[in-house]
This record gives structure tokens, C-alpha cells and sequence, in this order.
């Protein structure tokens, strides 16, 4: 059987860490872009080997294209091409109200966000189109479709990655690649593990599970979107929030 190369973008920690681990154990070889966390990688990299499967870490600031295009490159020429791409880089924003936040702030945000994606995507695309096989997952938030005050950059980033997504799905999918969006709510991760013991109850409160999702929670969904046999799902956006959010 094809072992599929995988690239998870951000999978260092949180989300593209658990990522990385359920595609490994899929069969798929995955690799771990970082930006800055050099040792965490590697420790993840070899925490996936340990367990059997295979990992590589790879750097890249996947706000730069020749950085984008040195990471596929030295892929494609030890590996093959990229077969899964899940576009998870974290990019920071300014939490402000519209009336107090700048364009250069906003702006930041929004290209940042979309370039990241639309980049990546553009390499990955291009042999997934040649192979007639490929799967786009990017990540990300029911913020936006679900506006929270201070978060309008972030919303509204990631409400253009949904529309892309949908673009993508409709052109690709002649030729057996799927694009697909998977939306988590909030999730218990190294950024959000701090929040006070009272936002976590009133998040849980308004969740009908009950529950706050965990990244193994996210990267459960990215594992089956990411397979074979989901090849008749594309252009969907997938909430993953216990039901906090109900479209």
C-alpha cells in the first residue's frame, strides 16, 4: 500500500501535534513544520518513530514563499510529493472592537492568514493535480460564523479561508482532491490552558456536551478527512465544538 506523504503546517504543539500523531499512526509519513520550536519537533518527530510510525521535522515560515518552496522541494526530492496538506500555522492578531483597531492591524491578520493557506495550498495542488489524488484540510475557527466581541481580525480571516476552501473543492475535484475546513471552538491547549476556571465553565455551559474540546478532539476529525476513503467529502466546513456552535 502507498505510504502518503503528509505535511501539517504549525505541528509542533497543540492541534498540529495531535495531528501529526493520528496521521503517523494512519501509516502516512508525516512532516512537522515549525517555525521556531527547533526541540519540540524533533522531541515530537521522535516520540512518532518510538511508536513505529515516521516523522520528520522540517522549518519553514510559511508566511515567506521561498521558504514555502524550499520546504515542498526538500520534500518532493528525498519523499515524493505532498499527498495531505492540513494548514494549521498559527497566526497571530490584535483583539480589538472594529472602531478601535487600525487597518494595519486588521490587515495583518487577514494576510498573514490567507497567504499561509493559498501558498502552501498552491504548491500541494499542483502535484496533487498531476497524481490525481490529494487532500486539503485547513483549520479554521466557528468564530468565524459565529462573531465573539475583539475578534473580528480573527473571524474574518478565517471566514475568507472558509470561502477559499470552497473554491478550491469546486476547481479541484476533477481531479480526485478534496478541500475541506475543519472549525474547532475553543480547545485546551498550551495557549488557552491558562484562561480562568470561569470562562472554561461558561464555555462548557453553553457546549451541549458539556465539554471543552481537547486537540486530539480536532485531530480525530482532520484523521478521517484525511483518508482514502473520504474522497466524497469536499467543500464542507466542520465544526468540532461539542455543539456550541449549531449552524
Amino acid at each position: 500500500m502507498k505510504k502518503f506523504n503528509a505535511l501539517v503546517t504549525g505541528g509542533a504543539r497543540g492541534i498540529g501535534a495531535a495531528t501529526a500523531k493520528a496521521l503517523a499512526k494512519d501509516g502516512h509519513r508525516v512532516f512537522i513544520n515549525y517555525l521556531r520550536s527547533e526541540d519540540v519537533a524533533s522531541a515530537l518527530a521522535k516520540e512518532i518513530r518510538t511508536a513505529g510510525g515516521e516523522a520528520f521535522p522540517i522549518q519553514a515560515d510559511v508566511r515567506d514563499e521561498k521558504a514555502i518552496a524550499a520546504m515542498f522541494q526538500k520534500i518532493e526530492q528525498e519523499y515524493g510529493s505532498v499527498d495531505i496538506l492540513v494548514s494549521n500555522a498559527n497566526m497571530n492578531f490584535t483583539p480589538k472592537p472594529f472602531l478601535e483597531q487600525s487597518w494595519e492591524e486588521f490587515q495583518e491578520k487577514l494576510n498573514n492568514e490567507m497567504f499561509a493557506s493559498y501558498v502552501t495550498a498552491k504548491y500541494a495542488a499542483a502535484s496533487m493535480k498531476r497524481n490525481k489524488y490529494g487532500r486539503l484540510i485547513f483549520i479554521s475557527s466557528t468564530l468565524s460564523e459565529s462573531p465573539a466581541p475583539t475578534f473580528i481580525a480573527h473571524g474574518s480571516a478565517k471566514g475568507a479561508l472558509d470561502s477559499f476552501s470552497k473554491y478550491l473543492a469546486q476547481e479541484l475535484g476533477p481531479y480526485g482532491v478534496t478541500s475541506n475546513i475543519v472549525a474547532p471552538g475553543l480547545v485546551l491547549t498550551d495557549a488557552t490552558k491558562n484562561s480562568p476556571e470561569e470562562f472554561k465553565d461558561f464555555i462548557k455551559e453553553m457546549t451541549p456536551t458539556k465539554e471543552i474540546a481537547t486537540p486530539e478532539d480536532i485531530a480525530n476529525t482532520i484523521q478521517f478527512l484525511a483518508k482514502k476513503e473520504s474522497g466524497h467529502i469536499t467543500g464542507t466546513y466542520m465544526p468540532v465544538c461539542g455543539g456550541a456552535y449549531l449552524p
